[in-house]
């Protein structure tokens, strides 16, 4: 995956990879009133009814719109990565399409971050203002590395997208229109994050919130593991001082002589089990110990001829997980295996593979993202071994950067989100069939395929994650942090 330079000559907020686009203004002005042409033309209702809109008899335009066809594209219609602004043109966000639209910025980007589960309640949907706890992981510039910091953060006062017919409700919450915050607590690093994940250890004492661990995966080759729990309990107990102490690590990894991204905690071993994978193609195991000391196999899984990009654990064998790589293969391993070789291995791409999602509903459904901007879905029952090359199932050539992120619905498994370096994060619905006769001609735009369901903007879009307790809900970082929850007709909970 290519990796943003923190060094930037014009001072502009650092990028890992390709060329700085330039800046999106947003114009959130609202369009203004247009005169009716026909206002005057007809002075009676008979005339009206004989003439029709355009001056002709309704008959014979609705018939010359048929054989014209009723979905022409429309000349206006722009899409981000293949049209162009003209001098003076600036894209705002259609907040109609919106439940929920927020952003948030941090003092230096992150490259990754994860959602953490929270003892708010599930299916909150509806609740507004919204709360969600995150953490996530800086990339100061190379000559301010010691500025780097792990991030814990609260996001509060999330409210519900005004409309224009409920500003006049005075049922409203004052709270649904404040702006959001962010708060946070910081934990130093040395070393710009290439990627952070979260695990949770149930707590034995039902009136007590779990253990929250952290790992994360630095340019410095190390491996941190910290537990976060009190910086979380600190939001919502005023006065709570973060000692020196509670700030260092549990344990650091150093089994790594090069720095990597992947990193995945096993989500059937409640006590953690992580494994981590390098640009020298190795990927190591680590677990914690019934003393609760942490314990690196110094044994490396090998078989990558490139950097290990991703790492996702089996949702349903304990010993089984899938890495992928630079060299274009998904590879699935038996972490029992003393070869520490790969059972499979399936060339996916002839580009590097960037991304992994392995769907905890249907488990036998991985999803890959690569650099060439292709993603598929694959099913695990097709790979065999041996010489024979599977397909995907599904496959889409949408975007038109790198795949830098993606991942399955955690409540609906036809249901999938993609980030892209083309400053977009796109929601997909597999459930539409190639066929269906009804969802060819995607509002007439070329090349759109009937699967995507929603597209938003966010400027270097690095990671997205759903929200497993606030369902259509997702956050995205890139820039700086996007909130944000289509309208429910989007993301189909409803019907489903």
């Amino acid at each position: 995956m290519s990796k943003r330079t923190a060094d930037l000559g014009d001072g502009d907020t650092p990028l890992k990879g390709g060329v700085r686009p330039e800046p999106m203004d947003v114009d959130d002005k609202e369009m203004g009133d247009f005169e009716d042409e026909f206002e005057d033309e007809f002075e009676s209702e008979d005339e009206i009814l004989e003439a029709g809109v355009d001056g002709r008899p309704d008959a014979e335009r609705e018939a010359e719109e048929r054989a014209a066809g009723a979905m022409d594209v429309d000349n206006g219609t722009f899409i981000v990565g293949r049209n162009t602004l003209e001098a003076g043109q600036h894209l705002a966000p259609d907040l109609g399409t919106y439940e929920m639209l927020h952003s948030l910025s941090t003092p230096w980007p992150c490259l990754s971050f994860d959602i953490i589960r929270d003892g708010l309640g599930d299916k909150r949907e509806k609740v507004y203002p919204a709360t969600m706890y995150t953490v996530a992981g800086t990339q100061a510039e190379s000559n301010r590395e010691k500025e780097n910091q792990l991030m814990v953060m609260k996001f509060s006062g999330l409210s519900r997208t005004q409309k224009d017919e409920d500003s006049d409700s005075d049922d409203d919450d004052d709270d649904e229109d404040a702006d959001p915050i962010l708060e946070s607590k910081s934990i130093p690093l040395t070393s710009t994050t290439n990627r952070i994940r979260s695990h949770q250890i149930p707590s034995q004492d039902p009136s007590r919130p779990p253990t929250t661990l952290t790992a994360t995966m630095t340019e410095s080759t190390n491996v941190f593991i910290h537990d976060v729990t009190p910086h979380l309990a600190s939001f919502d107990n005023p006065g709570t001082i973060i000692t020196p102490q509670q700030n260092k690590p549990l344990s650091t990894i150093r089994a790594h002589k090069s720095e990597g991204y992947a990193v995945d905690w096993s989500p059937l071993v409640p006590g953690g089990k992580l494994l981590t994978g390098d640009n020298d193609g190795l990927i190591y195991a680590t677990t914690r110990t019934d003393g609760g000391g942490w314990v690196t196999d110094t044994r490396a899984f090998q078989g990558h001829t490139g950097s290990v990009e991703e790492i996702q654990w089996s949702p349903q064998e304990a010993s089984v997980f899938a890495s992928a790589s630079s060299d274009g293969t998904v590879r699935v391993w038996d972490v029992r295996s003393k070869s520490r070789k790969p059972a499979i291995t399936v060339q996916v791409s002839n580009t590097d593979v960037n991304v992994m999602s392995w769907s905890r509903l249907t488990t036998h459904l991985l999803a890959t993202g690569a650099d060439d901007g292709v993603w598929g879905v694959w099913d695990l029952r097709q790979w065999k071994g041996g010489a024979q090359k599977p397909s995907p199932i599904a496959g889409f050539s949408y975007h038109k950067d790198q795949i830098t992120s993606i991942e399955w619905h955690p409540t609906d498994d036809s249901m999938v989100a993609v980030a892209a370096g083309d400053h977009k994060v796109t929601l997909w619905d597999l459930s539409v069939e190639l066929d269906d006769e009804e969802s060819k001609d995607t509002a007439g735009v070329k090349d759109m395929p009937p699967q995507l369901l929603f597209e938003h903007i966010s400027e270097h879009a690095k990671e997205v994650h759903w929200h497993p307790q606030i369902p259509g809900t997702l956050v995205a970082t890139g820039q700086e942090f996007s909130v944000f929850r289509p309208i429910p007709v989007v993301y189909g909970i409803h019907g489903k």
